[in-house]
Parts: C-alpha cells; structure tokens; sequence
C-alpha cells in the first residue's frame, strides 16, 4: 500500500485502469446499473479519503474489499428503511410523519445500527434490554448471566458510544 501523490496520478491510473471492471462486477451483484455507479463512486471516494493506494497487483482485491463493505451498508441502509417504512405503514394517515422527518429518522436509525454494531455483544444486549425492552439492570443481568454491575458497566460503554458518536468525544 502507498500513498497517493498530491498530483492525483495513482489515483487516476487506479481509476482509469479498473473503474469499468469495478462497476460491472458490482452490476452483477447488486442488479442493476444505478447502484453499481454510485457504489463505484463512493469506492474511489473512500480511497482519496484515505490518501492510499494498492499496490499494482493488489489493486482489484483492494477495490472488491472495499465495494464489499459498501455493498454490505446499503443492504443494512435499506432493510432499516423498510423496517421504518413498514413501520410507518401502520401509523393513521395523520400521524405519518412528512418526507424530510422520514430522511431525518432514517439516518438516525442507520446511525444507532452502526454505533450498536460496534459494540461488544454483551453491551449491545444489554442497552437494547434496557432501553428497547425497558428490563431493570437486575433483569437484564439475570438474562445476560452476569451481575448487575457488569450491566453496569455495559449501558454505561454503550452511552458513552452515542454520546461521542453524536458529539464527537467523550467528556
């Protein structure tokens, strides 16, 4: 792995040489053109963002690894949003919330998946015990098999996670 040059060379050779094998080999997984495209894109974004390149035999493997995560976070980003959406589909036509609060809460929803994903197991069972399920420190302890202070220590870690992730840093 190198580091790109200020005069976007390497990134463009990368571009020039594998974005037409990139976008194909993503249409024949996800379907369809559109995606392909932009799932294309936001690969070469996030390799300028991370200022590196593959080294010249590594370059489609490195491509594929990260296409791979992004394919696998539109996926997540779009069974949330049917869940919400479906989820919506219950409430009385006067209590649907406009499109803009539907684009709000879905990025709040894609958000507190990827801050639960991060988390230990354990600390992820737990908060979502707690505050999902409304069980006691007690109770989610009885459920986990751990003591109460473990759960202790759990909510407090998954807390701490949405705090930074929401502003930054942990005070």
């Amino acid at each position: 792995m190198s580091t790109l040059h200020h005069s976007g060379q390497p990134i463009e050779r990368l571009y020039t040489e594998h974005c037409a094998w990139l976008q194909a080999w993503l249409r024949s997984r996800l379907g369809n053109a559109w995606d392909a495209a932009d799932l294309a894109h936001d690969t070469y974004l996030r390799i300028l963002r991370r200022e590196t390149e593959p080294d010249a035999g590594d370059a489609r493997r490195y491509l594929v690894q990260i296409a791979n995560g992004l394919m696998i976070d539109l996926f997540r980003r779009r069974s949330i949003e049917a869940a919400y959406l479906d989820a919506l589909g219950n409430l009385p036509a006067g209590q649907v919330p406009c499109e803009e609060t539907r684009m709000l809460a879905i990025e709040a929803l894609v958000e507190l998946d990827r801050i639960l994903h991060a988390m230990a197991p354990k600390a992820r069972q737990a908060f979502l015990l707690c505050k999902v399920d409304g069980l006691s420190y007690r109770e989610v302890a009885q459920v986990l098999a751990v003591s109460v202070s473990s759960v202790e220590k759990y909510i407090a870690a998954a807390l701490v996670a949405c705090y930074t992730s929401l502003h930054g840093s942990a005070a």
